[in-house]
């Protein structure tokens, strides 16, 4: 009787056991599926934040890039050298000096200098995210090559701490690209269907800045970095032109801004020791 009350308590503790690893197994199984649910959800989310982020940029680019195109068209070249240029070049003003380059025989070295006296700000532009970028993996590249001026300004309207931060600033480099390569060939298709005037929509980017740096103004609470890029530009507007202004600002900005940011590091570090050596004594 003994052996076989004792056979029955093990035989109901494996039972028990098993049952309970049997559950365990069920809720693993149930919960993979679930977080794998949860990630998809997560990633739509960020994809649909990032679309809302960039319709600005999209509104800008669709006028820009569709003129884009049909200059393109007009200088004689097809839709696709339009697609093809802006996929490969993808500079935007730059784009636009490339039509008479490339329809009045302008050599390599005229164009490589002009691209890269009109795009060297992107340098400084990525200063500011080279350990985003860096953490990044596979996308470091990409995040490199689609750094323009409206994804910078996108990008900087993103918070330090946002969890998800680095997925925005991709999808917004995804989507601001796409719909630049979009336009680009609606223009040139456009071109030869309809007559067009472009008078006035250059704007468009003009527009474009001013509503996110609004959005960045009222956004920062230090406005300081703010109202020095707008003396040292105005100043160097007035001083080198409209034509060659945009380089030596930028150099100028950056410059008083690193001064500015090591000085109060400093101030803070030296403030920090004092009110420990106060709290030693």
């Amino acid at each position: 009787m003994l052996i076989a009350v004792f056979a029955v308590c093990i035989y109901k503790d494996y039972a028990e056991r098993s049952r309970k690893k049997h559950k365990m197994q069920q809720a693993q199984t149930q919960a993979q599926p679930n977080k794998s649910q949860k990630s998809t959800e997560a990633l739509k989310s960020i994809r649909k934040k990032a679309f809302i982020k960039t319709l600005p940029v999209m509104c800008s680019y669709l006028f820009i890039g569709m003129a884009y195109g049909m200059l393109m068209e007009n200088a004689g070249f097809a839709w696709y050298y339009a697609l093809l240029t802006s996929a490969v070049v993808y500079t935007g003003a730059f784009q636009f000096v490339l039509v008479t380059f490339l329809s009045g025989g302008a050599s390599l070295l005229t164009v490589a200098l002009t691209a890269l006296l009109m795009n060297s700000r992107h340098a400084f532009y990525s200063i500011s995210f080279i350990d985003d970028f860096r953490s990044m993996g596979k996308r470091k590249n990409y995040m490199i090559r689609t750094m323009t001026d409206e994804t910078y300004a996108l990008n900087c309207s993103i918070g330090k701490d946002d969890p998800d931060r680095k997925e925005m600033m991709f999808w917004m480099a995804v989507f601001s690209r796409t719909y630049w390569l979009a336009a680009s060939a609606a223009g040139g298709i456009l071109g030869q269907l309809i007559p067009y005037d472009l008078t006035g929509i250059d704007f468009c980017m003009t527009a474009l800045f001013v509503i996110l740096f609004i959005d960045q103004w009222e956004q920062a609470e230090d406005h300081k970095p703010a109202i020095v890029g707008l003396g040292i530009a105005s100043a160097c507007l007035v001083v080198f032109g409209t034509t060659s202004f945009m380089l030596p600002s930028l150099i100028l900005v950056s410059a008083i801004l690193m001064v500015t940011i090591q000085y109060e590091q400093t101030s803070r570090t030296l403030l920090t020791n004092d009110e420990k050596g106060e709290v030693q004594e």
